[in-house]
């Protein structure tokens, strides 16, 4: 099935009526106050509009379809053609018994049927309501169609997107909970702590950013501090800096776009490092970007190619759906630190 015959039930019925009736109101104003003669443009538009109507529906479900989508443009011209001399024959016919002998009263000199003036006459009176119904009625369709496509691209991105989210969410749970059972091993009395903490985790992520695409940037700050909290029970020497450069009050940014950073820094920090160091840097660029930055030692034996976790791949992922390609995320190593800036652009809350 073509998408014409698809659309064609999209344009309620009362809206086809309002359109031919208000077509045919205006054309026998126009021509009564012409002609000085009301009851002749009445009777003319009727007949006129009878023959109208069903050769512009005509074109639209039939002709068009069959031909012109499929690229029968001969055929569909010589079909065309038919059926504009089928429509001079039955206006010809129409006007001579049921309004007067003189086919064309319009002209300055009586005509007979068949001449070819009053052939050409017609044929181009019907092309132009063709053209026009037509017009009107295709843009129409094509508008509400860029509207279905504009709605199925934003909830093919939004279910995209809440899949990663569900991704990012249990990847986190899992390592932290991984911890807890290491240190529920060794009879740690920090375990009380971990749990409080994952609770404020858990009800941030099961409560306060359900359903959203942007979360106020501080609230971002204390889970990830709350976050930082938790892995220090789990690293003897750690030493964690955040430092905020800039006024972020008003700033909002996607909930957990930042946290797997973090956990990187942590996963390949911690490896055989006992003197864990991570620094984090958040600030508003003149460019009115976000730049957020996080930097960790390691040992130099290392191996910082170590395949990447689900976390950053879903959160590369999660920057292209929400931002396209504004937006940078780039790392390196300095002088046995690896570094991770992510910039994006500011969204400030209204």
């Amino acid at each position: 099935m073509t998408e014409i015959q698809k659309l064609k039930f999209d344009i309620k019925l009362k809206n086809h009526v309002w359109f031919w009736g208000s077509y045919f109101t205006l054309n026998f104003l126009r021509w009564g106050a012409y002609f000085n003669d009301y009851p002749y443009s009445f009777k003319s538009n009727l007949i006129e509009f009878s023959l109208h109507i069903p050769l512009v529906y005509f074109n639209l479900f039939v002709l068009v379809p069959r031909y012109v989508l499929k690229q029968k443009y001969i055929t569909y011209t010589i079909s065309l053609l038919i059926s504009l001399f089928c429509i001079y024959l039955l206006k010809t016919a129409l006007t001579y018994y049921i309004i007067s002998e003189n086919i064309w009263p319009e002209a300055n000199r009586e005509y007979h049927p068949f001449e070819i003036n009053h052939i050409v006459a017609v044929c181009i009176g019907e092309l132009y309501v063709l053209a026009m119904a037509s017009s009107v009625y295709l843009t129409l369709t094509w508008l509400r169609e860029r509207e279905r496509n504009r709605s199925l691209r934003e909830n093919q991105f939004k279910i995209k997107l809440k899949y990663l989210e569900n991704q990012i969410q249990p990847h986190f749970f899992f390592n932290t909970l991984n911890n807890l059972y290491a240190l529920s091993l060794e009879s740690s009395d920090k375990v009380p702590d971990v749990i409080i903490k994952l609770s404020n985790l858990m009800e941030y992520v099961l409560y306060d950013v359900k359903g959203t695409k942007f979360v106020p940037l501080i609230k971002e700050i204390d889970y990830i501090q709350n976050y930082i909290e938790i892995e220090k029970l789990r690293f003897e020497n750690v030493e964690v800096t955040v430092n905020l450069e800039s006024d972020i009050e008003d700033i909002v940014v996607p909930p957990l776009i930042f946290i797997s950073l973090v956990e990187n820094a942590f996963k390949h920090g911690g490896i055989n490092n006992n003197n864990l160091k991570i620094k984090i840097n958040c600030k508003v660029t003149d460019n009115k970007m976000l730049d957020f930055e996080i930097l960790n030692n390691f040992v130099n034996s290392q191996n910082l190619n170590v395949k990447g976790g689900i976390g950053l791949v879903n959160t590369k992922k999660r920057l292209k759906l929400i931002y396209k390609n504004n937006f940078s995320l780039k790392h390196k190593t300095k002088l046995n630190y690896y570094i991770i800036r992510l910039q994006i652009p500011i969204d400030n809350e209204d």
